[in-house]
């Protein structure tokens, strides 16, 4: 890091750290892009996808020719993304996800497009789930304009939900729902006769338990819902077991406790400080230095947030309920702006009063060469971090046995513009380092007077803010983070910001891009390759244009004492 009042320069040992950066860019590749040795998400991926244009054929056709329902065809049809990520979960957890997929995969996939049909004469809409792979209906739910099957599951008291289903329902025996489900279980190719019926009399549904089909402590069911005497929807997945569920529960509500105190209250705890010493050190830095790259978060933040649209619609949410949680939204991503700013600005000041140049300004001499300097640093540092995170993964999964499961809300699929995923690498990478290494480090060197505790407390609490992920034991990122967080401010404190923001974003750059490489399509795959190197394009355009403008100085006529 430079002395404030001289030249901008960044002393790296280039050859050193790119040895270092090239074992990390291979361990990466061995370890978590190579099919042989890459992670369950990953090896699913083998199979191509269909296109959601063909999902909607499938689901019109099935809709039309099996359901006999009038689909009316000027209606957009909602197509997204959905996961049995309690099911995904379990069979990672245990291992059995390549045995599941050979054996029952192609048949009650755990991955399917859901697609929403509406009916003519709104008369109400159909779910549809299509196999992402072969285009093959697996299940279906028809959901009249009146329904109240919804509201009757929404009710979180067991008995009272049971009593409600069972109105909605229209007070069918369990030999009514028999003779219904039968003829859908012959056009399934099953036979009810080798089939256990798991539903007492007096509950709700009915579901079928297949001997013959199980994996691990798991069992195929066939789920059928009924309302007004008739089949509201076929389900077949397989049961998930109650010790995975309640550890699964167990896990998440420590999560959401780690998350709201740990991160979010300590981060607001730093967000009025930011404030405090914004004002305390204005002599020492500028309220319009923020102001770019805080505007820039909040553009992209409520842009990403529209980007999830179909996420939203598939969960219910239209017309002034959606307007509603958009405005919440945008409102939440204001505050986080504001917290940027004002970490942005009073980390400067306290940088700057210290005698560092933590955050170099565009007017000083050199910063062109500077930036791009910064930029390639930060290529390495993040080849390097690939690597560690690797072996961090591989030290976890030895240990406390780390596990991963889905989540349909973050998965390229669900997004209008998936290709446009990565420009979040840049938000998470401008807001993170500035909150938690910019302004958290100083902060934290004026209360405990040592930089390694200085370092890890921001670091911890910048962790702890990712435990909702879905990966378990929950204790699993923030053991990652903190690792990869301490780096992170070794690269600041020795380079400054802007080498370890670019750091931060190659490395979230290269992770998100993977998931577009995944949706198989040329123009996912080109914006993937586009994203890794959007930070060397971005670094390069700031060096052209602070090296015009400098000429541009030089040719002005000099007036002075001659």
């Amino acid at each position: 890091m430079n002395p404030v009042g001289q030249p901008l320069q960044l002393k790296v040992n280039y050859k050193r750290l790119g040895v270092f950066a090239f074992i990390g860019l291979v361990l990466f590749i061995l370890f978590q892009v190579l099919p042989s040795t890459a992670s369950d998400t990953l090896e699913q991926q083998n199979t191509k996808v269909i296109s959601k244009e063909q999902a909607k054929d499938a689901a019109v056709a099935f809709a039309q020719n099996t359901l006999h329902l009038q689909i009316d065809m000027n209606k957009e049809a909602l197509v997204t993304y959905q996961s049995k990520s309690d099911l995904y979960g379990y069979l990672s957890r245990e291992k059995l996800l390549d045995k599941y997929n050979k054996t029952y995969e192609k048949n009650y996939p755990y991955d399917v497009f859901r697609v929403r049909l509406t009916e003519k004469g709104g008369n109400g809409h159909t779910d549809i789930d299509v196999h992402m792979n072969s285009g093959k209906v697996v299940a279906f739910s028809v959901t009249p304009q009146y329904s109240k099957y919804a509201a009757a599951m929404a009710e979180p008291n067991k008995e009272r939900r049971d009593n409600k289903l069972r109105v909605v329902e229209g007070n069918m025996t369990l030999q009514d729902k028999e003779k219904l489900a039968d003829p859908w279980l012959q056009k399934m190719g099953l036979d009810a006769s080798k089939l256990k019926v798991s539903t007492e009399g007096n509950k709700p549904g009915l579901v079928y338990t297949d001997p013959g089909k199980s994996i691990g402590n798991s069992n195929l069911q066939l789920k059928f819902a009924f309302e007004d005497g008739v089949i509201h929807s076929y389900q077949p997945a397989f049961s998930v077991p109650a010790e995975h569920t309640a550890y699964v529960n167990k896990e998440t509500s420590k999560a959401k406790w780690l998350t709201t105190l740990g991160y979010g209250l300590l981060t607001i705890v730093l967000g009025i400080l930011a404030i405090v010493y914004s004002a305390l050190t204005r002599h020492q830095t500028s309220f319009k230095r923020g102001i770019f790259l805080s505007t820039f978060y909040f553009a992209v933040s409520t842009f990403s947030a529209y980007n999830l649209l179909p996420v939203f619609e598939a969960e219910g949410l239209t017309g002034f309920g959606l307007s509603i949680a958009m405005t919440v939204q945008a409102i939440f991503n204001l505050a986080m702006s504001a917290l940027l700013y004002f970490s942005l600005v009073g980390g400067d000041g306290l940088w700057r009063k210290a005698g560092l140049n933590a955050w170099a300004r565009a007017k000083e001499p050199g910063y062109g060469p500077y930036v791009l300097h910064s930029m390639f640093t930060g290529y390495l540092w993040a080849f390097i971090l690939m690597g560690v995170q690797s072996v961090i993964y591989i030290v976890l999964d030895k240990t406390i046995h780390s596990w991963s499961t889905t989540d349909a809300t973050q998965s390229p699929y669900n997004m209008l513009y998936p290709w446009l995923l990565p420009i979040m690498a840049w938000m998470a990478g401008i807001s993170e380092e500035a909150i938690y290494r910019l302004f958290g480090i100083p902060m934290m060197k004026k209360l405990f007077r040592n930089t390694f505790v200085a370092c890890l407390i921001p670091t911890v609490i910048w962790a702890l803010g990712h435990t909702l992920y879905p990966i378990y034991p929950v204790i699993t990122r923030p053991i990652e983070l903190t690792i990869i967080g301490l780096i992170f401010s070794f690269i600041f404190l020795k380079h400054g910001y802007i080498a370890v923001m670019f750091s931060h974003v190659v490395f979230d750059s290269v992770l998100m891009s993977f998931s577009l490489f995944a949706l198989g399509d040329v123009p996912d795959i080109i914006a993937g390759i586009v994203t890794i190197i959007m930070p060397a394009i971005v670094a390069y355009i700031v060096y052209l244009y602070n090296s015009n403008k400098r000429k541009g100085k030089s040719t002005m006529p000099q007036h002075g004492w001659q």
